[in-house]
């Protein structure tokens, strides 16, 4: 009888154990904001877009050069022109269809692991077990729906650039002789052009939001969410463990086992008795190759990356790459502001110069932008200090990195240099004067967060004499960009 009590008794705090570990995981769902799944939502649906705008983009162009290539060969070798190019186009299409009706992803057919995505997926699918008492759970569908088909088309997205690539460097060997060089530079900017796109996509997946951090921040607390990621997420799949997969401790039909490897090396290198996890001499010799391999390899890398070179899939272009054109629109906007002061005597300004910018990197050494000004009066000196309108400014610039953080700078303005109290004022156009102005700019690094970017710069006005009343010859800003 006290066997059967005790045996009740531990099904009983077993049981009460799994309901507190569910209840515990209930709790912590309920608390889980909707905007999570709102945030998720927007982003994959928007992150989606961008990729079929720029494939689509790049297949077009991609597709267009092939047929340049393809009528200027037949020209010179009818033949081998439709040998080349007999199924090109429909190659593309058929890249085009899969972007447009992508295949779910999955352990067997996965390209690019993206970490991220993974486990925001892999909570999203968690979450979904308690859809019946979760709140927004229609939002929480969609946004698992929108995820999964970024997935899909991120990976559309990396098998499109390694055929891209393949195709690039057939048609190089295939037309090098032919002296088709310029057009085969376009088919390699193309192909770099669209794999830097795809690289900022997945690094813009690498930022979640705080939304995103404070939701996964709190499933980790929950046992049952860390048991289904262990067994549910893609990287499980990939890398199943012999816990999760008793198969998983099987040898994987086609590969060498350890033994064998073993056996080899002992033949080989004459290594005995010692076994590789020993360390024998066979053992040490094989690591000190690997060891130099690696040194080797450390060496190409980084001399890669001093080239500007992005992730170790990448292959050294050709051509001098421009980094911004990989960044939207908004990316390439350099917001700023700067200074500059005149003064009537030795130790009080008279006005200062109040202006913002906005500058538009065209590549990594070249900006031009526009901005306003306002001329705000300060007073006489120190006994009549007064605010007041003096004069407003209209700009336009461009700077030129010339060496390190020193650059090159010009622009042309039109300066109103009257006081005013209404705009009606501003009308009168024969009172606005013209500025040239050239010199040099520098970038000062400061250990300051907010003034980082402090911008100083002298500027000679070209067109001083024409001003009435004669303006100054030499003009010193100094400006933070944001």
């Amino acid at each position: 009888m006290r066997s059967l009590s005790f045996i009740l008794l531990t099904c009983l705090l077993v049981f009460t154990a799994k309901s507190q570990s569910i209840d515990s995981a209930d709790d912590s769902v309920l608390k889980l904001p909707e905007k999570y799944f709102t945030s998720i939502e927007k982003q994959s649906s928007q992150l989606g877009k961008k990729i079929d705008a720029k494939t689509e983009k790049t297949l077009k162009q991609f597709s267009k050069q092939e047929q340049k290539l393809y009528k200027k060969l037949y020209k010179i070798d009818s033949l081998a022109a439709k040998e080349l190019f007999s199924k090109s186009q429909e190659k593309i299409t058929e890249l085009s269809n899969k972007l447009k009706n992508p295949l779910p992803v999955s352990a067997n057919n996965v390209t690019k692991y993206i970490p991220r995505l993974d486990s925001v997926k892999t909570s999203l699918n968690f979450l979904a077990q308690y859809k019946d008492k979760i709140r927004g759970a229609d939002k929480l569908k969609a946004a698992l729906g929108k995820a999964n088909i970024l997935d899909s088309k991120l990976q559309s997205a990396e098998a499109i650039r390694n055929y891209l690539k393949q195709r690039k460097e057939q048609l190089k060997e295939a037309l090098g002789k032919f002296g088709f060089a310029k057009e085969l530079k376009k088919l390699n900017k193309q192909v770099y052009y669209y794999q830097a796109q795809l690289n900022e996509y997945k690094e813009t997946l690498k930022d979640p939001k705080k939304i995103e951090k404070k939701a996964l921040a709190l499933l980790t607390k929950v046992p049952a969410f860390k048991q289904f990621m262990k067994k549910n997420s893609m990287l499980a799949g990939l890398f199943r463990m012999p816990d999760d997969d008793p198969a998983g401790t099987a040898a994987i039909a086609g590969l060498q086992t350890r033994t064998d490897m073993q056996q080899l090396l002992s033949s080989r290198f004459g290594m005995n008795a010692p076994t590789l996890a020993q360390g024998g001499n066979g053992g040490s010799y094989v690591q000190q190759q690997v060891a130099t391999a690696q040194a080797e390899i450390n060496k190409i890398k980084n001399k890669f990356a001093q080239q500007g070179g992005g992730s170790s899939d990448e292959e050294l272009p050709d051509f001098k790459p421009n980094n911004q054109k990989a960044k939207s629109f908004l990316q390439r906007l350099e917001f700023g502001s700067n200074f500059q002061t005149s003064k009537n005597n030795q130790y009080f300004p008279t006005t200062t110069d109040i202006g913002l910018s906005v500058g538009y990197k065209l590549n990594d050494r070249s900006v031009i932008g526009i901005g306003t000004s306002y001329k705000l009066g300060l007073g006489t000196g120190f006994n009549n200090i007064r605010f007041t309108g003096e004069g407003v400014g209209l700009r336009s610039y461009i700077d030129w990195k010339l060496k390190g953080s020193f650059f090159v700078s010009g622009g042309y303005e039109f300066n109103y240099r009257n006081s005013f109290r209404s705009i009606a004022q501003l009308n009168d156009y024969s009172l606005w004067q013209k500025s040239g102005l050239v010199g040099l700019s520098k970038i000062v690094d400061m250990k300051s967060k907010f003034f980082k970017k402090t911008k100083v710069q002298l500027l000679y006005d070209l067109l001083w004499k024409e001003q009435k009343p004669v303006g100054q010859q030499v003009n010193f800003r100094v400006g933070y960009n944001f």
